[in-house]
This record gives C-alpha cells, structure tokens and sequence, in this order.
C-alpha cells in the first residue's frame, strides 16, 4: 500500500511538471491568472494606476534594464505619489536621457523634492546640483549645507566629499564634466 501511494505521488508530481501553466483569459469581468511578475505585471498595473512600495520598489528595478520608457512611466507616478527613491531614480532617468530627453532642470528638481522629503540620498544629490549649478541656481554654500546633512546622517560619499574639501572630483571624476559647464 505504501509502495502503491508512493507510485501515485510521483506520477501527480511528474504529471505537474509537465503541465502547461494556466492561460491568462481577459474578459468583462477581469482578468484571470494574471501576470503576476515581469513587465506585463508592471504595465497592467501602470495601466491600472495601481501605485504602491511593492510596484514601485518593482519599476525601480526596471530602470535597470533597457526598456527606459517603462521605467519612466512608472517611476515617475511613483515619485510623483510621493516614494523619495522614485524621485532620485527619475532624477537618474531625466540627467541621463533614459526614455526621455536629457533634462538637467527637471533632474534638479527631483534632487530637491527628494531632499526636501528627507532623503539622504536627495540631499547629498541636491547639494551637488547646488554646488556646481546644475539644472538649478549656483549656491556653493547652501549645497555644502546638504551635503553636510547627508553626511551627518550616515552617507559614506558626502563624507568623502567632505574629507576631500568639497572638491567635487573627488566624487564625480571628469566624465561628466561636460555637462557642469556653463550653457553659454
């Protein structure tokens, strides 16, 4: 009997492995297994307006693959509903031209609300924009101010900023100087 339940088991458990997964079917009155991981997920949900830490910790990841447009869509309503991350990743996606065209000053921006929402990583991102007077007024002294705010909280690299006198090569090597120069 034993050796009989065994067999059984085995065989439902090698007819399960080989089972087709089940078909998602959208009708009037919803959708029915659903995509519950990848970019389908992400752009249902888009879709849906849904915005919680959960999807926006998802389109966060996003960002780190090739399909830029996705990330900024849901990254921005992310931001936009409030997530500090959100708002440094979409600072990411306008200074770097990802989905979208490279926007200094829309870049800055997301570095200040994300400083102002109490994110280390924002403050130490809006000090450097201040600091240099990318995609924002120039005010060396008000940059180092959140620096020194992202430093006091904890965040290696503004004390490396600070240790090295503020000399903004010393966390930004010249690879992106070209863009930290004046426009005229």
């Amino acid at each position: 009997m034993r050796l009989l339940t065994l067999t059984v088991s085995a065989l439902l458990l090698a007819g399960a492995a080989w089972a087709e997964p089940p078909q998602t079917v959208e009708d009037d009155l919803g959708i029915l297994n659903p995509q519950d991981t990848g970019r389908e997920m992400l752009t249902r949900k888009i879709e849906m307006g849904v915005i919680d830490s959960v999807t926006c910790s998802l389109g966060i990841n996003v960002t780190k693959n090739d399909n830029h447009e996705l990330a900024r869509q849901l990254t921005r309503r992310c931001a936009e509903a409030g997530y500090a991350k959100a708002m440094t990743w979409m600072s990411q996606l306008e200074n770097n031209g990802l989905g979208g065209d490279y926007n200094p000053d829309a870049s800055a921006e997301w570095d200040r609300r994300a400083a102002e929402s109490g994110d280390t990583v924002g403050k130490f991102n809006h000090g450097l924009n201040l600091m240099r007077g990318h995609g924002t007024a120039r005010d060396e002294a008000l940059g180092r101010s959140y620096v020194d705010q992202a430093a006091k909280e904890g965040l290696e690299i503004a004390k490396r900023l600070q240790g090295a006198d503020y000399n903004l090569d010393e966390v930004t090597p010249d690879a992106d100087n070209w863009k930290y120069g004046p426009l005229f």
